[in-house]
C-alpha cells in the first residue's frame, strides 16, 4: 500500500474520531437547556470523552503492537459507532455522560493507531510532512466539529448533531474495514511483553519529555474551547453558531500549518518553530483573555491553531521514533497524556474562571505555553537518544 492510500484510509477515521470529539463544545448551552442542567456540568462532557480516550491508550498501545494496529482499530471504530447511536436517544445528562465516556475509549483506536502506522511506513524524513497531510483530516474534522456542529444545533438540534456523527463513524468503520482487509493478521498478546516495552520506553528521558509537553500543551490551550459558546453568551457575543465559528477559528489555523510547514521546517527549523508556536499560542490566551465578541474569539483561536500545530505536529513526529519496535505503545503514552491534560484542563480553567476571572486565568495559561515552548526547543534540538535495552 502506498503511503498515499494509508494516509486516505486513516484520514477518514480521523475525520470522524475529531469531528465527535469536538462537537459537543459549541453545543453546551443547547444541551444544557434541553436536558435541565447546567452549562458548568455539560461542560464536562468534553472531559467525559477526552478522559477515557487517555485512559485506555496504556492498554491499546501494547494490544495493537502485539495484535497489529488495524485490527485494534476496526474494533475500536465499531464499538464508538454504538456508542454515538446511543448518544443520539440519551434521555437525561447522566445516559449521555456514559455514552460519551463509551464513545471516547473506543475512538481512542483511531489517531494513535493511525499515527503509529505512519511511522512503520514513512520513512523519517518524509514524516513530519506526512502526518502534517494526515493531519489535514483531523484538523478537518475539528473544523466540521466546532463551527458545523453549532450551525446545525441551531436547526436540527444537537439530537441531529450527534446523528451525523454516527453516520460519519459508520463511513469511517466501512473505509477502515475493507482498506485493511488484507492487513496481516497479528501474533498474541502478552503481558510481560508488554510490560518489557513499557520499561525500555520509559527510560528513555527523550520520551519522557515528550509526553510532559504534550499535557501541558492540551492543560494550558485546549482547557478554554468547552467555555467559549457560555463566555460568549454572558457577554452577549453571540450564541452556538457564533461559538462554532470561533471554535473552527483553531482548525483554520491548523490548516494554515498545513500548507506552510514544508517552509517552516526548512526556514524556521525546529527550536524557532516551537519557541514561535507557544508565543503565538500564548498571544492568542491573552486577547481571549481580554473579553471580546465572536470575531476578536474566531481571531484569536487561528492564531492558536497555527500556534498549537507548530507544537504538537513536532511533538508528534518525534514521539514515532522513540521506540521503533513499539511505536503504538509509545503513541499512545503520547495519547494517554495530551488527553490526561486535555480533560484536567477543562476542570483547571473552570477553576480559575470561578476564581479568578477570564483574564488571570487565560494569562497564567499562556505564561504556561510560553514557556513549554522554550523548554521543548531546548530539549529536542539534542540527537535523539535510544531506549535502553533490556
Amino acid at each position: 500500500m502506498t503511503p498515499r492510500n494509508l494516509i486516505l484510509i486513516l484520514a477518514t477515521s480521523g475525520f470522524a474520531s475529531t469531528f465527535s470529539s469536538r462537537a459537543v463544545e459549541p453545543m453546551v448551552g443547547i444541551i444544557a437547556r434541553d436536558l435541565g442542567t447546567t452549562t458548568q456540568t455539560t461542560a464536562l462532557l468534553s472531559a467525559a470523552f477526552a478522559l477515557p480516550y487517555a485512559l485506555v491508550q496504556p492498554i491499546l498501545g501494547p494490544v495493537g503492537d502485539a495484535l497489529g494496529k488495524e485490527r485494534v482499530m476496526k474494533v475500536g471504530l465499531a464499538l464508538a459507532l454504538l456508542a454515538l447511536a446511543g448518544s443520539v436517544l440519551s434521555p437525561d445528562i447522566a445516559t449521555l455522560f456514559i455514552l460519551r465516556m463509551i464513545a471516547g475509549a473506543a475512538a481512542g483506536s483511531a489517531v494513535p493507531m493511525s499515527l503509529a502506522l505512519i511511522g512503520d511506513r514513512v520513512a523519517m524524513e518524509q514524516r513530519q510532512l506526512a502526518l502534517s497531510r494526515y493531519l489535514v483530516a483531523i484538523i478537518t474534522g475539528q473544523l466540521a466539529g466546532s463551527s458545523l456542529a453549532g450551525l446545525l444545533a441551531e436547526t436540527m438540534g444537537w439530537r441531529g448533531v450527534f446523528g451525523l456523527s454516527t453516520v460519519l463513524m459508520g463511513l469511517a468503520f466501512g473505509a477502515t474495514f475493507i482498506g485493511f482487509r488484507g492487513a496481516a493478521p497479528g501474533g498474541r498478546f502478552d503481558l510481560a511483553s508488554a510490560l518489557r516495552r513499557y520499561g525500555e520506553i520509559l527510560s528513555n528521558p527523550r520520551a519522557l519529555a515528550l509526553f510532559s509537553f504534550v499535557f501541558v500543551e492540551a492543560m494550558a490551550i485546549f482547557g478554554i474551547f468547552p467555555y467559549m459558546a457560555p463566555l460568549l453568551e454572558l457577554n452577549a457575543g453571540g450564541g452556538a453558531t457564533e461559538a462554532g465559528v470561533a471554535l473552527g477559528g483553531f482548525a483554520i489555523g491548523g490548516l494554515v500549518y498545513s500548507i506552510l510547514v514544508s517552509w517552516m521546517l526548512r526556514v524556521l527549523g525546529l527550536t524557532r518553530m516551537l519557541i514561535g508556536g507557544g508565543i503565538l499560542a500564548a498571544l492568542a490566551l491573552v486577547t481571549i483573555g481580554w473579553g471580546g465578541d465572536w470575531k476578536l474569539y474566531t481571531f484569536a483561536m487561528v492564531v492558536m491553531g497555527l500556534g498549537f500545530y507548530m507544537l504538537h505536529n513536532t511533538f508528534q513526529t518525534q514521539v514515532t521514533e522513540v521506540a521503533p519496535t513499539a511505536r503504538a505503545s509509545a503513541v499512545a503514552l503520547h495519547a494517554f497524556s495530551f488527553f490526561v491534560g486535555q480533560a484536567l484542563g477543562v476542570v483547571a480553567m473552570g477553576y480559575g474562571l470561578d476564581r479568578a476571572g477570564l483574564t488571570v486565568t487565560t494569562l497564567v495559561a499562556a505564561i504556561v505555553v510560553v514557556g513549554l515552548g522554550l523548554t521543548a526547543a531546548s530539549v529536542l534540538r539534542r540527537p535523539t537518544p535510544q531506549p535502553r535495552a533490556r
